[in-house]
């Protein structure tokens, strides 16, 4: 059973940045894509970017030029650098393999806020 532990978020102005990262129980932890997620409420959740097991990163156009992915594949971890934030990035994110026929069981995520 794969755990999924994300930190990092926080209250952060409007053009403001934050790093979240995730760390994964899986085996072989670098063999997967990987992809940050994120929910906002009343909202369905949304891939916000993704990196493979290479590193070639893809972002949702409402992330490019702002988010980074990156991966510790030594760590278990990935990461997520915001950085210019928008209210509308105010979501809780989660991350997740991303691709294939099943997710692993979904942590807590981790609460993003923009606002002044």
């Amino acid at each position: 059973q794969v755990q999924l532990v994300e930190s990092g978020g926080g209250l952060v102005e409007p053009g403001g940045s934050l790093r979240l990262s995730c760390a994964a129980s899986a085996r072989f932890f670098s063999i997967y894509d990987m992809g940050w997620y994120r929910q906002a409420p009343g909202k369905q959740r949304e891939l916000v970017g993704s990196i493979t097991s290479d590193g070639i990163t893809n972002y949702a156009d409402s992330a490019k030029g702002r988010f980074t992915i990156s991966r510790d594949n030594a760590k278990n971890t990935v990461f997520l650098q915001m950085n210019s934030l928008k209210p509308e990035d105010t979501a809780v994110y989660y991350c997740n393999k991303q691709g294939g026929s099943y997710f692993w069981n979904w942590g807590q995520g981790t609460q993003v806020t923009v606002s002044s």
